[in-house]
């Protein structure tokens, strides 16, 4: 096994259980699949080879290199397509071979549908991404791990980075904007170069323990992510009394199919359903390796980010309801175990009563009527913007630059 798998594979197993045993019962599984577990560990040393490719080709050095890519074609490939770039190297048409080419599976009015679902979420959506999804998965290591070296989660670009999750999570929502000239499909393509170009750096300066973690950003933890994103959020709004129903969680669920295609997932790990990915992720949890160092100073970071967010009256006051409200939906979503293993203050979930009675109006309510959600999807976009706002402020909503 040590050869095969890295060392944290499993090794805290019987925490994982527990932590995962909610969610083992609402899928009624008995036991884990030995031949997915296999699969799991195996790809904690694999990578996403059309991006790696890529990246060698952008940080190449030689001058003479027939397959030097610069980020100034990257931009046009991506901006104007592949064939708009004369005499583009092997390793950036390999690339945008593979993000170009949409699967026969794929249907845009159905992705346009999750977007619509998605968008109608609002701040509900926003609150579990950061919540559960982003601060909840600080309690694993390897991940974490890629954060606190890079930076990016850590001191004065806390906030800016949390922004930027934020800005492509809503940005992939929009109508089209997964189609090919579309906002959403850009950014998406523009995040797997990211990833591909933190693991090639990671990997070529011996910044990292491989035999320990795998590598940086590897398959096994990017379809993890992508659970984070599509079946996690699914069930945390349902956890603050949003009404889901079966066709909004297929399209949800097909909107992120799609983006986790063009990030370079596995396709057998592409699920079309909660239940397949709820699968997914109670296998990948068991995988994980529970506490470290690196998870206590993100979380911290994430959860003051919220006293420097920007508001047009009252900020210092703002930004500590903020705050507050963020612990209190912690301990709600996490446990007082999981908050005081991140290092946190532990406070009653006093935010919650209240958000359930609202969802349960807005969403049990008015959310059955073509109207009322046609309402929901109008209050969603505004806050969407308004959070984007209180991150931003007056700068420009991207996603972080390639280098």
């Amino acid at each position: 096994m040590t050869g095969t798998y890295p060392q944290r594979f499993r090794e805290t197993e019987p925490v994982n259980r527990r932590i995962g045993r909610p969610l083992r019962r609402l899928i009624r599984l008995h036991d884990p699949d030995p031949a997915l577990l296999d699969t799991i560990g195996r790809r904690l040393h694999a990578r996403d080879e059309p991006g790696a490719a890529l990246a060698r080709a952008i940080t190449s050095r030689n001058p003479d290199d027939p397959d030097k890519v610069s980020m100034a074609q990257f931009t046009q490939a991506l901006t104007e397509g592949i064939e708009r770039v004369p005499d583009a190297a092997r390793p950036l048409r390999d690339f945008f071979s593979a993000v170009d080419t949409v699967p026969d599976w794929v249907d845009f009015d159905l992705v346009n549908d999750g977007g619509r679902v998605f968008r109608r979420f609002g701040r509900n959506a926003a609150d579990v991404l950061l919540q559960l999804s982003l601060i909840g998965s600080y309690r694993f290591g390897g991940a974490a791990d890629v954060l606190v070296q890079t930076g990016a989660l850590t001191g004065s670009r806390t906030r800016r980075r949390l922004a930027e999750t934020q800005h492509w999570a809503t940005t992939i929502s929009g109508h089209d904007a997964m189609r090919r000239t579309g906002a959403g499909f850009r950014l998406t393509v523009h995040v797997r170069l990211m990833h591909a170009l933190v693991n090639y750096r990671f990997e070529t300066r011996g910044e990292w323990d491989t035999g320990r973690w795998g590598l940086p950003i590897n398959r096994s933890d990017l379809a993890a992510t992508l659970g984070l994103f599509n079946a996690v959020p699914l069930l945390g709004v349902r956890l603050l009394g949003v009404r889901v129903t079966r066709a909004e969680s297929r399209a949800v669920m097909h909107m992120w199919r799609y983006v986790g295609w063009l990030l370079g997932i596995d396709e057998d790990w592409l699920h079309h359903s909660e239940r397949g990915q709820h699968r997914l992720n109670y296998h990948l949890l068991l995988t994980q390796s529970y506490g470290g160092p690196s998870g206590p100073p993100l979380a911290r970071a994430a959860v003051d980010a919220q006293r420097s967010l920007h508001f047009r009256r009252f900020a210092r006051q703002r930004g500590t309801y903020a705050r507050e409200r963020l612990l209190s939906m912690l301990g709600y979503f996490i446990g007082r175990k999981g908050v005081h293993d991140l290092e946190l203050p532990y406070r009653l979930p006093w935010a919650i009563p209240p958000l359930l009675a609202l969802n349960f109006l807005r969403y049990h309510v008015l959310g059955r009527s073509a109207a009322g959600r046609r309402y929901l999807e109008r209050r969603g976009d505004r806050s969407f913007r308004r959070i984007l706002h209180q991150y931003f402020g007056d700068d420009l909503p991207e996603v972080a630059e390639l280098r």
